[in-house]
C-alpha cells in the first residue's frame, strides 16, 4: 500500500478497536461520555500508527499490535485531557474543539484522565504481553516525569532536551517497542538499539516542529491555540535557539531517524515518509 493508503489502514483499524475497547469501561454516563469525547473524535493517531507499522517492519500482523496501539492512544489522550487544565496550561481548544474541562467541567476532565489511563493498562492486561506491558508502563511514568519538569519549570537547553525526552518521546518509545514486542519475531533483540534511536529522533522531531507551529501554524489547521508558549516565557526550542535554528535541529533529528531505520532490516519506506511529512507538517 502507498503511505497514504497504509495511513487511513491504520488509524481506521486504530479506531474501530478504540470504539469496542471503550465500552469495556462500563462507565456512568457522564463519565463515558467525557471519555469518549476526547479520545474518538479527533487526533493524529501518530503513536498507533507507528505501533502498527513497526510490528508489520519485523513481521508480525497489525492486528497483532492494535491492543498496545490502542492503550497508547488511551495514554496520550488522558495527558492532554490533564495538560489542558487551568492548573497546568490551562488550554481552551483540543483537537479542534473545547478542551475537556471546558466541555464537562474540571472534575470531570480529571476522571475523564484517570478512566482512560486505568483502561489503557486493563487493555495492556489483555496482551498477554509482558514486554509491552513493561515498555509501556515505563513510557507512562516518564512522561508524566517530562510534564513535572514542565510545569516546574525548565530554562536551559540541556534542561529542554531532557524534558522533551521525557515528557515528548517516551511515549513515542513506548509505541515503537511496544509495536516491535508485539510482533513476535525472534529478531526483535538485535533492533532494539536502532528502534530506540529511531523513536527518540522522531519524539525529537515532533517536539521541535510543535514548537516551531506555536509560533508559525494556523490555530484552524492545528486545532488549539497558538502562540501560548511564548505568553507565558516557557522554554522552548523557538524560544532558546530562534526559528531558523530550530527548523535545522528538526531537520538533523529527521536525518538521524531515518540513519536509524537504515540499520532494521525490511522495508521501512513509510516509516521514512512518515518522517519526512513530520519534519514539513503544518499540523
Amino acid at each position: 500500500m502507498i503511505f497514504d493508503e497504509r495511513m487511513v489502514y491504520y488509524t481506521a483499524m486504530t479506531d474501530s478497536m478504540l470504539d469496542v475497547l471503550l465500552s469495556q469501561a462500563e462507565a456512568p454516563p457522564v463519565l463515558y461520555q467525557s471519555m469518549a469525547y476526547s479520545l474518538l473524535d479527533g487526533g493524529k493517531r501518530l503513536r498507533p500508527v507507528l505501533c502498527l507499522a513497526v510490528c508489520e517492519l519485523l513481521g508480525g500482523a497489525a492486528a497483532d499490535a492494535v491492543k498496545a496501539a490502542c492503550a497508547m492512544e488511551m495514554i496520550h489522550t488522558y495527558s492532554l485531557i490533564h495538560d489542558d487544565l487551568p492548573a497546568m496550561d490551562n488550554d481552551d481548544m483540543r483537537r479542534g474543539k473545547p478542551s475537556s474541562h471546558r466541555a464537562f467541567g474540571e472534575g470531570n476532565a480529571i476522571l475523564a484522565g484517570d478512566g482512560l489511563l486505568s483502561l489503557a493498562f486493563y487493555v495492556l492486561s489483555q496482551t498477554g504481553n509482558a514486554k509491552v506491558m513493561q515498555c509501556v508502563s515505563r513510557g507512562a511514568l516518564d512522561m508524566v516525569s517530562g510534564q513535572s519538569l514542565d510545569i516546574n519549570g525548565t530554562h536551559d537547553a540541556e534542561s529542554l532536551f531532557d524534558m522533551h525526552a521525557k515528557k515528548t518521546g517516551a511515549l513515542f518509545r513506548a509505541a515503537v517497542l511496544a509495536g516491535a514486542y508485539s510482533a513476535g519475531n525472534s529478531e526483535t533483540g538485535r533492533y532494539l538499539a536502532p528502534l530506540t534511536s529511531f523513536a527518540e529522533h522522531f519524539g525529537l522531531l515532533f517536539q521541535i516542529t510543535d514548537d516551531i507551529l506555536d509560533v508559525t501554524g494556523d490555530p484552524a489547521l492545528l486545532g488549539k491555540s497558538v502562540g501560548k508558549d511564548a505568553q507565558a516565557g516557557k522554554a522552548t526550542f523557538v524560544t532558546l535557539y530562534g526559528l531558523e535554528p530550530a527548523r535545522e535541529e528538526a531537520a538533523i533529528a529527521a536525518r538521524s531517524a531515518v540513519t536509524a531505520l537504515d540499520q532494521i532490516e525490511g522495508d521501512h519506506d513509510f516509516l521514512k515518509e512518515l518522517v519526512g511529512r513530520t519534519l514539513t507538517r503544518s499540523r
